[in-house]
């Protein structure tokens, strides 16, 4: 008998220490999900003010993140329109992203600029678009061709429609003649 009461403290004994594990007060943190929480194909965002268009932006993919933000890894082409509703100006690039809180859009990846009223147009690699300021900028290589010649720089800034545009650092300016 005296066995078997040995064997039953012994096993209570056991059965408290395992039942004290330390990892059961402490359980493992939860892991917060940072992935996109929606992806949408062939997306159009129109942008107004009093009633006018303002822009379109319409990508191919959009992946939209739990805080608003968006990735367009597929790219995106978007549309700046003037008060009297004509294309003013168009943008593409191969990646783009949006940040909500600052409401704003970069740009990277073969990133063109076309002011269709004057014909100009704009090459570089990355573009900001501050939405707020109506304005876009970069500090990499630019390359705009006007109608008649190609300025060449480091580092842009611009209204959004690309009507009032300056080279922070000119490298260079070429005249394009005219095939006769």
């Amino acid at each position: 008998m005296c066995f078997f009461k040995n064997l039953v403290v012994i096993s209570v004994a056991i059965i408290l220490l395992v039942a004290c594990n330390s990892a059961v007060d402490n359980p493992a943190p939860k892991i917060k999900y940072n992935g996109p929480i929606m992806q949408t194909g062939d997306v159009t965002t129109l942008y107004s003010d009093s009633a006018l268009l303002k822009a379109k932006v319409q990508a191919k993919l959009e992946w939209r993140y739990e805080n608003g933000n968006a990735q367009y890894p597929k790219g995106i082409n978007v549309t700046m329109y003037d008060r009297n509703q004509q294309v003013s100006s168009t943008l593409r690039s191969n990646y783009a992203k949006y940040d909500k809180q600052r409401d704003s859009y970069f740009a990277r990846g073969n990133v063109i600029v076309n002011n269709v009223a004057k014909g100009e147009t704009m090459k570089t690699e990355e573009l900001h678009w501050d939405r707020l300021k109506r304005q876009i900028h970069t500090d990499k290589f630019v390359s705009i061709q006007t109608k008649t010649d190609v300025v060449q720089g480091n580092g842009l800034i611009s209204d959004d429609g690309f009507v009032h545009w300056k080279i922070l650092n000119p490298t260079g300016s070429f005249i394009v003649e005219k095939p006769q």
